[in-house]
């Protein structure tokens, strides 16, 4: 029990950032489902079993759309591919967790990779339980927000038009803050670089993926340099 509360104690700074930017963020998605018709359970469920906030917003659209599996498949599947390059990448952290893996694989979102990934765990810390606690706060935090922006939905309403940038602003700050937190910067320029090339060839609906696959071939390319950064 000592080792899980110790675990808890050291994981939860690292997600009050984090809490603040899902609870805001779960609040406008709730609020948008409110505004177009959905029922609190909706959210509560979505944001409790998908927990993909990005994806989250594009359901909205897709669930008051034409029925059309296949295509939701591959816009979930293109909206949602970075998560495939996250995996790889946590691997080796994820060996000897145990059950708590299946868990860890679910609930990693950009956040939760971001403090996982990078977050320097105290000594004495059990590295798993560390892991789980980060990835479960950071899960509670969504579904909180998003329950309470429906359920304010219902009370009091007001214009939702351009409530999807909210996306946009927090993956900027979660950017700048790994961006002050590092001294060498070639990890997040090669992102960048490889993102503004694919945007350029591929267009804005289209260079998500092959920019995920520049990156990884890059990052392949000059692993060992990359490693010592």
């Amino acid at each position: 029990m000592d080792t899980k509360k110790s675990a808890f104690k050291a994981a939860f700074p690292y997600t009050v950032p984090i809490c603040a930017g899902f609870l805001f963020l779960g609040i406008s998605y709730g609020f948008l489902m409110s505004s177009k018709g959905f029922a609190i359970i909706y959210p509560l469920c979505m944001s409790l079993l998908i927990f993909a906030g990005s994806m989250e917003f594009v359901t909205v659209n897709l669930l008051l759309s034409t029925f059309q599996p296949i295509s939701a498949f591959l816009l979930a599947l293109m909206v949602n591919a970075r998560h495939i390059f996250y995996g790889i990448s946590m691997l080796e952290k994820f060996k000897g967790t145990g059950k708590k893996k299946w868990y860890l694989i679910f609930g990693m979102c950009d956040e939760s990779f971001s403090i996982n990934c990078f977050a320097k765990i105290p000594e004495g810390i059990d590295q798993g339980w560390f892991l789980f606690f980060v990835t479960l706060l950071n899960h509670i935090y969504w579904v909180s927000g998003a329950t309470i922006g429906a359920i304010l939905g219902n009370i009091i309403t007001f214009h939702t038009e351009g409530i999807e940038f909210v996306l946009t602003a927090l993956f900027l700050v979660i950017f700048l803050n790994q961006w002050m937190e590092t001294k060498r910067h070639t990890p997040a320029l090669i992102g960048v670089a490889a993102s503004l090339v694919s945007l350029l060839i591929f267009g804005p609906d289209n260079f998500m993926i092959p920019a995920m696959l520049l990156i990884l071939a890059v990052f392949l390319a000059i692993r060992k340099r990359v490693d010592n950064l």
